[in-house]
């Protein structure tokens, strides 16, 4: 049984990856013979589009399962596995985490982080934070009220409203630091090197909180991460052709 879920495991990983190849080479090509600039801009940034192809076929791959029902036993043994090794003595801590994600601070910070690049002169910075969040929460209100996903019930934890499929908070806090990475190292390039892994750390941490609460799916947080980082990268590289320059 493991020999078989093992092979459908590397052909779906084959299958992705012969999506992305396709799709990129197919978007190359017809970059390189238009004549309009911006998709000829396309054909020149390899690993943003490579990472924009990645994340849409992930993400299209597991609404798939989700919408299909087949993810049900991978994601319950995921979510079981998580609780058996994170005690619940450290809930206290996740539960701090995941407030970072909520509105109540997500809210506020974007306002005060856009204000700030608007006085500094730095609007198309302001613009794709706003922006990003923005399109962020449309698009978990829309894939909230289209997949209408229960909630895990595998232990008791906090309610929250809306289905389960995709993890709002995830799904912010990936776009909201995403957005403010490529932000700040368009204005100081060497902030990279400490934004970047904070931002990791931060949506990693804000999913395996959403885990660790019981109170999401494994598959509704990948989903959450695929779409929150595609957000500002695909705003940027179709509308601020220089916000993804990050070396």
């Amino acid at each position: 049984m493991n020999l078989v879920a093992n092979k459908e495991f590397v052909f779906d990983l084959f299958k992705l990856a012969l999506y992305i190849g396709c799709a990129y080479t197919a978007l190359v090509v017809y970059a390189r013979h238009v004549k309009t600039g911006r998709l000829q801009n396309l054909a020149t940034k390899r690993v943003t589009v490579l990472t924009l192809l990645t994340l849409v076929v992930v993400a299209i791959k597991v609404f798939e399962d989700v919408i299909a029902k087949e993810s049900g036993p991978v994601d319950t043994a995921l979510l079981w596995f998580v609780r058996q090794i994170i005690p619940p003595a450290v809930g206290g801590f996740f539960a701090a985490v995941t407030l970072s994600g909520a509105a109540k601070f997500l809210v506020p910070a974007t306002a005060v982080l856009s204000i700030v690049f608007f006085i500094t002169h730095h609007w198309r910075q302001a613009v794709l934070l706003l922006a990003s969040i923005a399109c962020g929460w449309a698009l978990t209100y829309a894939l909230k009220a289209l997949v209408g996903r229960s909630r895990p019930e595998l232990w008791s934890a906090t309610w929250y409203w809306g289905s389960s499929f995709p993890s709002g908070h995830t799904l912010s806090t990936a776009a909201f630091a995403t957005a403010l990475v490529m932000g700040t190292a368009q204005i100081w390039p060497k902030s990279r090197f400490v934004s970047l892994p904070l931002a990791v750390v931060w949506i990693g941490a804000m999913g395996l909180s959403r885990l660790v609460l019981g109170v999401h799916w494994p598959t509704d947080v990948l989903a959450a991460v695929c779409v929150g980082v595609f957000i500002p990268l695909a705003i940027s590289l179709l509308v601020f052709k220089d916000v993804t320059k990050f070396s």
